[in-house]
């Protein structure tokens, strides 16, 4: 620990002394009296009579109204505060530092004759967001071992490891630290290590020093590899981004210049570049990629308040946190995430007595999940409260025009009317959240990410929301074809294969599905879905693309092959354009439209339930 560091510590830890009642002299004598403890044997208990608690605040501590100084206060109520260590570990640089953001950690020696669930009680309002350790008189090693092992910081020295497992006092370990130094003025030179003063001197308990040792080790590692890593302003890797962007573009070009010319030589030479630029573009893409796990984890506090707020029991549980996808999307996916869980806990989770009389747990639970699938980020929340009334939402939809009296509709078609604009079957809406109500905003935030949200539910067990989305809005990989004249992108990603249209088909067949290889294919002609002009094409040939386990077909003219797709937005004019995601420039300076699957999904599903009916 340098100088400033040591210095600032005295100066927090004499004000909580102050703060505590507690005087200089009782706490110079306590030091006085502090002896070193002889080590058991291995598996045996620590002869300590005093109780070890280790104290980490979590960073929503001042958000939430409370102040940690209050409660070591209300803890030296309960017996005598022996030793306290302020933690500054996790403390940022003074540029970084949010005032709102409880940085603090503490490891407090403390007897008292009180039992340990009245010390848990005093921590009792804060145990959610804090973490807290504590070990009474007399543990077993073993506790020492496992507290140290689950130390959050990355400490390096050894002895402020021990210290901050409870271990350890400041006073044992400043002896220590003499007779190491006293060991370098020997005759021979040599340099005891720390862990054996500690040991031979019967200080710390071998086993319990094994355990610092391995912490140390895994800290080591942590702060090596940190050290490899550097922080870069988003704006710079933005403008990164844009430039590979246009690399990409200017390859293309290139390659095709070379496909025109028939050069060998300059052949070889564009595939080469091709290869690079493409390297360069996947590995400036991970350098985006961040986890959705930090944007899961806001969501404990909102799932708490509403729990508190409504008097409900209801626990959030976290998956796939390590999931990554672009930064762009994690930013904007967090408001519709948010309304999604607030309505889920609002309106999804019954109260603790209805669950009981339908033979549930008393506490509901809700689930974030995160995980790949088919080149998209899946992200399900599930709760398993009372779930969709669909035969109300059915009712509902058809008063207000939604659905048609009379006809027969899947229940995937029967849930998606929820996503339209002030639709609700709420009797009342609450100031939290309406199952319902808001949930258009849900689903054009999440149209305009290129992704797509379904709803799975049954009545009386739980509700699934599941929202697709692309892992990047800015490079793909896509698969050009024809339509028309005009040219269009389909991410590679979705393509499963292409084959071509038999002529009976073709024929004054306007069936909107074949039978492939045993198969029932639903299909669009993207000519007619766009309304495009132009004479029939001697040879249609079908794209069958893969979206949420669901295969269509989609009819076009002409197959142009893989190319790399730089995502360009469309201007506001374009924006209602059904089934168009953005636009691209080809290497020939041609501009090809990105075609939006999910949309088109939608809009072939609603074709099949007519032709059914």
């Amino acid at each position: 620990m340098d100088e400033k560091t040591a210095t600032r510590e005295a100066g927090l830890t004499e004000r909580l002394a102050s703060l505590l009642g507690k005087k200089e002299e009782a706490a110079g004598k306590q030091s006085e009296k502090e002896t070193p403890i002889a080590a058991p044997e291995s598996g045996s208990h620590s002869t300590t009579d005093a109780w070890h608690i280790s104290l980490r605040f979590g960073p929503d501590m001042l958000r939430s109204g409370m102040d940690p100084a209050s409660f070591i206060s209300y803890l030296g109520r309960l017996g005598e505060i022996i030793s306290i260590a302020t933690l500054f570990d996790s403390m940022p640089t003074i540029e970084e530092m949010d005032p709102e953001t409880c940085y603090l950690g503490f490891e407090i020696d403390f007897k008292s004759d009180f039992d340990k669930k009245a010390i848990e009680d005093v921590f009792e309002f804060a145990r959610e967001d804090c973490m807290i350790a504590i070990l009474p008189p007399h543990s077993r090693v073993e506790a020492y071992a496992e507290l140290i092992r689950e130390l959050p910081e990355d400490t390096v020295l050894l002895g402020e490891i021990l210290v901050k497992g409870g271990a350890l006092t400041k006073t044992e370990l400043a002896e220590a630290l003499s007779l190491q130094k006293s060991s370098e003025a020997a005759a021979d030179g040599s340099k005891r290590l720390i862990g054996e003063i500690l040991v031979s001197e019967r200080m710390v308990q071998s086993d319990i020093v094994a355990a610092a040792l391995e912490k140390q080790k895994k800290s080591q590692e942590t702060m090596s590899k940190e050290a490899r890593t550097i922080r870069v302003d988003a704006d710079k890797l933005d403008k990164l981004i844009n430039l590979v962007g246009e690399l990409v573009i200017a390859s293309a070009n290139i390659d095709q210049q070379a496909q025109r010319v028939k050069d060998a030589w300059l052949l070889e030479s564009a595939s080469s570049m091709m290869r690079l630029v493409e390297e360069i573009r996947d590995s400036s893409m991970k350098i985006r990629m961040v986890p959705i796990g930090e944007t899961f984890s806001r969501f404990n506090r909102v799932v708490r308040d509403i729990s508190k707020e409504t008097g409900k029991e209801i626990t959030l549980d976290i998956k796939g946190g390590e999931t990554e996808l672009d930064k762009t999307v994690v930013e904007k996916i967090s408001d519709p995430l948010m309304h999604i869980v607030r309505n889920a806990a609002d309106h999804g989770i019954e109260q603790s007595e209805a669950r009981a009389s339908a033979g549930k747990p008393s506490a509901g639970t809700i689930s974030l999940n995160a995980f790949h699938d088919a080149g998209s980020i899946v992200i399900e929340i599930t709760d398993d409260g009372r779930g969709l009334n669909k035969n109300r939402i059915l009712e509902k939809a058809t008063a207000k025009g939604l659905l048609n009296q009379g006809q027969q509709y899947s229940d995937p078609e029967i849930f998606r009317v929820i996503f339209e604009p002030g639709f609700s079957t709420a009797e009342a809406v609450t100031k939290l959240s309406g199952r319902g109500v808001g949930m258009d905003v849900v689903k054009r935030n999440i149209d305009a990410l290129r992704g797509s949200v379904d709803v799975e539910s049954v009545e009386g067990a739980g509700t699934i929301v599941r929202i697709r989305l692309p892992l990047t809005l800015a490079i793909i990989d896509g698969f050009r074809v024809g339509v028309a004249g005009s040219s269009y992108v389909i991410p590679l990603d979705m393509v499963v294969e292409c084959v071509e249209l038999p002529e009976s088909e073709r024929e004054g067949n306007r069936r909107s599905y074949i039978n492939l290889r045993g198969e029932v294919l639903p299909y669009v002609r993207l000519k007619d879905y766009f309304g495009l002009a132009g004479r029939a094409s001697r040879y249609e040939n079908i794209v069958i693309v893969r979206y949420a386990s669901v295969k269509i077909g989609l009819v076009v003219d002409e197959l142009f092959g893989e190319v790399q797709t730089v995502i360009k937005s469309l201007s506001k004019a374009y924006k209602e354009i059904k089934g168009i995601s953005g636009a691209t420039i080809m290497g020939n300076g041609e501009v090809a439209l990105i075609l939006d699957i999910p949309r088109l999904f939608e809009a072939i599903e609603r074709v099949a339930t007519k032709a059914a009916c």
